[in-house]
């Protein structure tokens, strides 16, 4: 199987030996009628797209990497007439130079930006954007103001819904942490992707710990970007790629702008979004406050969210931009706790827990710079940092043990990491054709202490008392977890022809983990309950230096077919501060060996006049010694558990596909003045562990890896009126390396078992009264099913989490 798919790659790169479509420059100058006048600043852009620039201080301007095809180049002044005219770039870069028109009398008539890019809700990512390479990659892009959603939830599978592969986890139905994985890959808490905002990374510790329990709010998003495995070469090492949360700014027209949105749901759901926004000269700025709250499905499962965000844009000159960002979030959530199998079976909504909890505060800063050297070279550099913690109260037993009412479990964990990526880009010709070279830096030092012991004897009852019983001398476990990591990385589109370009990237790394505290061995009564516990000191260190590579190309025919393929090795760092944790659901090996691999893409896709949008590849990605869980009995209380090691190599394999049909404007074209769209997004994936010596494993499904997702909806758009109803299959899924179906009552705990298939309806609109008012809504699980994506072996179970039955959302939103 292996020979035959490098084969087809190797068949593919040689067909492709003809590809990536030129790109070419328009530039020119802006010129006025009246003496001395500032010419700088000045948006010149292409209508319905998203090629935009502003002039220098001379009124020279250069839009880079402009495709072949007829524009409407749009000049926006303040103070002056909107100017357009007609262009056709083809061939060669374009020489335009326009004259400002006369003086309106009314600053609020005119437009000083670029019109946006039209999409259906998802587009793709430019070869080249910003100082970032994206050619010969499947790149993916929502663009948050076309979809319909539930954002105030956060709704994964809405927002999400036009992303191939996803496997979405649902943990909580406020939408507070985000849980997705493609390609077969574990969505737990997103943590095979390198998640960022604004280009900054985001999680716990992005080395040790990759766990978001942050996820930016759907209301402050412009878009979201996702880049697949080969975003390894710039991104980081993980197979799963990358997903970035690019935040709304403020309004480059206003000085202010306020926007406020208001919105009620089922179960005492609540939520408050307020943003301001504007640009005051050479500042622009963009905040919001956000508090979220809510009872929720099931009992015990109240929650109450508050996120603060605030930014600035400094312009210091048209080629020298500095940003400053932070974020703020803290929110506690009582957990339900996990289901057995046949308390599921009973009562889905029923709660076994009422004593558990969690916390999580996050404090997230970032300093940008942006600046072009010329109109060939730039460079980005951003400093971020996190001052962050979580915590988790109550019980690890399963729901099949009662709550006898004594001592809980205290999970204390503290984050403090820092960081800078730096990154140039410069465009240069090689012979006749441009190219393109990214060259980057990234340091990034990670601490995280965690700490894990009983909570305080005083806290016994059901608040939510975050202390521990014996701070000097912890039951379980205490340890530091210091990291380093620096990287080096460029990449490189060569175009070979007008149409062709092949990309190599090349990306060092050395990594250095550090594991240094004490862990305590419970000792456990045939009740399983804990008598004596022996604690052993333990240091350990790893430090080690690899490079990896990779190679894309690209074949651009025009708009309506585009190939792409791509191959670039993968490396992931094993986490040191989850292989400390006393839980009895859950061990890990203590000789746990980083996983190495590769991953690689195929496909085409292409836009027909805008009427067919599609993307349809094939994708491989193997690992040499990937982790996962197999089941282990425990000697003293035969109980059944997980236990997390190198199982074995695996090959995942699949087929992605997405295709949606603007009907309307296929049956009217152009002159339609509504549009009604239907959209498929299918996947197949076959993901199994391969070259296992143990009968038990070998030729296995991986976990977490259904063979089939499904989504598909319908849309209705006017001028004022918009409306989406989407359908969600997920197929069945195991939990384990030897895919037991479940076991036996009496062992059946819920944390072990097959996750069966299973599919959602969702339904949204939204009407704009007028330019001030907006309303919304949105039914999810629209057909009230009874299904669960999660079997937890922590929390929030451990055990089976049920997802939300049918549940009701209006927002009332006014722009001022």
């Amino acid at each position: 199987m292996r020979i035959m798919l490098f084969s087809v790659f190797v068949l593919v790169g040689c067909l492709c030996m003809e590809v990536q479509a030129q790109t070419y420059n328009v530039f020119g100058t802006i010129t006025s009628e009246t003496p001395g006048e500032s010419l700088g600043n000045i948006s010149v852009g292409l209508k319905h797209s998203s090629y935009y620039t502003v002039t220098d201080e001379q009124g020279h301007y250069t839009i880079t990497n402009v495709k072949s095809g007829k524009y409407t180049l749009v000049i926006s002044s303040l103070g002056h007439k909107k100017v357009e005219r007609e262009i056709v770039v083809a061939g060669h870069d374009l020489s335009v130079d326009v004259p400002l028109k006369g003086h309106v009398s009314s600053v609020d008539s005119i437009v000083v930006v670029g019109e946006k890019e039209k999409t259906f809700g998802v587009t793709r990512l430019k070869d080249v954007e910003g100082t970032a390479i994206y050619a010969g990659k499947k790149t993916e892009v929502v663009v948050m103001s076309d979809i319909t959603a539930n954002t105030a939830t956060n709704n994964s599978r809405q927002i999400y819904s036009k992303i191939a592969g996803l496997n979405i986890w649902e943990s909580d139905g406020a939408g507070i942490q985000l849980g997705i994985g493609g390609r077969g890959l574990s969505p737990n808490r997103t943590a095979n992707f390198n998640t960022r905002q604004n280009g900054y990374d985001i999680s716990a510790d992005a080395l040790g710990y990759p766990e978001s329990y942050y996820s930016p709010s759907s209301e402050s998003i412009d878009r979201i970007e996702v880049v697949r495995g080969a975003a390894s070469l710039q991104y980081g090492t993980q197979f799963g790629g990358m997903v970035n949360f690019k935040l709304k700014k403020g309004p480059a027209d206003k000085k202010v702008e306020v926007v406020s949105r208001q919105s009620a749901g089922s179960w005492g759901f609540f939520n408050t979004f307020n943003s301001v926004g504007g640009t005051v000269k050479k500042v622009n700025y963009y905040g919001f406050l956000q508090h979220k709250q809510g009872d929720g499905w099931r009992s015990n499962s109240g929650f109450n969210n508050n996120v603060a965000y605030a930014s600035a844009t400094y312009t210091v000159t048209p080629r020298l931009s500095i940003g400053v960002q932070y974020t703020y979030m803290h929110y506690l959530a009582q957990q339900a706790g996990g289901l057995t199998e046949d308390s599921y079976r009973q009562d889905p909504r029923q709660s076994t827990r009422r004593r558990n909890w969690f916390k999580v505060d996050w404090n997230l800063a970032a300093v940008t710079l942006d600046y072009k050297i010329n109109e060939r070279v730039k460079i980005n550099t951003r400093f971020f940092g996190l001052a962050a913690s979580r915590s988790a109260l109550g019980l690890l037993k399963t729901s099949a043990d009662a709550d006898d009412g004594g001592n809980r479990d205290l999970w204390i964990d503290k984050y403090r990491n820092f960081g800078n990526e730096t990154r140039l880009l410069w465009h240069y010709n090689l012979g006749k054709m441009e190219s393109t070279l990214l060259v980057g830096m990234r340091y990034y030092n990670g601490h995280t202490d965690r700490k894990q012991g009983v909570g305080n004897a005083a806290s016994s009852g059901i608040s939510s008392d975050f202390k521990l019983d014996n701070q000097s001398n912890l039951e379980y476990s205490s340890y530091s977890f210091p990291n380093q990591n620096l990287a080096l990385f460029a990449e490189n589109i060569f175009q070979l022809s007008p149409k062709l370009s092949v990309i190599p990237g090349v990306r060092y790394e050395t990594i250095k983990t550090v594991a240094d505290g004490f862990y305590g061995l419970p000792q456990r009564d045939l009740a399983g309950n804990v008598y004596n516990v022996i604690h052993t000191n333990e240091y350990r260190k790893n430090t080690r230096s690899f490079i990896i590579g990779g190679v894309g190309m690209s074949f651009i025919q025009s708009d309506l077919l585009q190939l792409y393929a791509n191959v670039s090795q993968n490396y992931r760092a094993i986490n040191f501060n989850d292989m400390r944790v006393i839980n009895p659901n859950l061990q890990v090996d203590p000789n746990l060996k980083d996983e190495t691999g590769y991953s690689a893409d195929i496909g085409s896709r292409g836009n027909i006049s805008d009427i067919i949008n599609y993307d349809i590849s094939l994708f491989m990605i193997h690992y040499n010694n990937r982790i996962g869980t197999v089941l282990e009995t425990d000697t003293a209380t035969f109980n059944v558990y997980r236990y997390r090691t190198n199982v074995s190599s695996s090959l995942n394999i699949g087929v992605e596909s997405f295709v949606e049909v603007n009907l309307w404007r296929l049956i009217k074209g152009e002159s339609a003045k509504s549009n009604i769209s239907v959209f498929s997004n299918l996947t197949f994936v076959d993901a199994r562990y391969t070259g296992s010596k143990e009968s038990a494993f070998h030729d296995r499904k991986v976990e977490l890896a259904p063979n089939v997702i499904f989504k598909t909806g319908l849309s209705y758009k006017t001028k004022k009126f918009k409306a989406t109803l989407q359908y969600a299959y997920t197929g069945e899924q195991f939990t384990d390396a030897t895919n037991t179906p479940s076991l036996a009552s009496k062992h059946g705990n819920g944390v072990i078992g097959l996750m069966p298939a299973y599919y959602v309806m969702d339904f949204s609109a939204s009407y704009e009264i007028n330019k001030r008012f907006s309303v919304f809504g949105t039914i999810n699980n629209l057909s009230d099913n009874r299904y669960y994506t999660r079997r937890a072996d922590s929390y929030p179970g451990p055990g089976i989490i049920p997802s939300d039955a049918r549940a009701y959302y209006l927002t009332v939103q006014i722009k001022l």
